[in-house]
This record gives structure tokens, sequence and C-alpha cells, in this order.
């Protein structure tokens, strides 16, 4: 069991390299068009075409909250303690991030994208409330 667990780590992986490679993509061409000038953003952001922020911005909180998670992960499958209540967690976490990064790059909707936040934060929590509940019970 503790190895199917890595399937929803590899997932996110995935899907934080789509992001990162379309965004890539997407200055690119905002740089190679003229659309955005390299001095424009050489100091900071605020030059990107708003579709491009947004990419920007989902690839970047890829990079926050999922760390928890994959050290979570890395703990329940270390201590053994990979059952099917945080493969269940772990894959509603990686929905729930599909959903935010979905909101993001898409409506941008801050309300609906913080309830998407919201609720995967909730599932990441209630990862590691059983983790940690299973290995203290031990």
């Amino acid at each position: 069991m503790s190895e199917a667990l890595l399937y929803p780590v590899l997932a996110q992986i995935a899907l934080t390299f789509a992001l990162l490679f379309t965004t890539a993509g997407l200055r690119f061409s905002a740089v190679s068009s003229g659309t955005v000038k390299v001095q424009d953003i050489v100091l900071g952001q605020k030059a990107w075409p708003e579709k491009v922020q947004q990419y920007s911005n989902a690839f970047q909180n890829q990079l926050e909250t999922p760390i928890l998670f994959y050290a979570g992960v890395l703990f329940a499958m270390v201590l053994n303690a990979a059952g099917p209540i945080l493969m269940m967690l772990a894959w509603t976490w990686f929905g729930l991030r599909v959903v935010h990064a979905g909101i993001h790059i898409t409506s941008n909707n801050l309300q609906v994208r913080f309830m998407a936040f919201g609720a995967s934060v909730i599932a990441l929590l209630a990862f590691w409330v059983v983790l940690a509940v299973e290995v203290v019970s031990r």
C-alpha cells in the first residue's frame, strides 16, 4: 500500500511541471512577440499580461503547501503507515489542488479559489492528523 501513496505525489509533480512549462511558454511568447519588454519584467512580475500572471501564480502556489504533502507522504512511507484513509486523503488533496489550479488559470474567482484552497488545506491537515494518530497509537 505504501508505494501506491506515491501516485498522488507523482500526479502533483506532473501538475506542477505542466504549470511551469505552460508559464514558461506563455512568458517566452509574450517577450518574443514584443507584448512584454525584458526591462519591464527583470525586477518584477507586474508587466506580464494577465493570463501569464495567472499561470505563474498557479505554478508558484504549487510550491507552497505541497511541501507539507510531500513530507507527510515520505513520513507515512518510512513509518509504514500508509493505509486506505491516508490514500483517500492524498487523492482528495490532489483533486482539490487540480481544482484550485484550474480556477487560478481560468475565472480566477477569488472566493471560489479560496474555497478550493481552504478545502485542500483541510484535507492536508486531516492527512497529518491521521498520520500522527497512526504513529502515536502504535
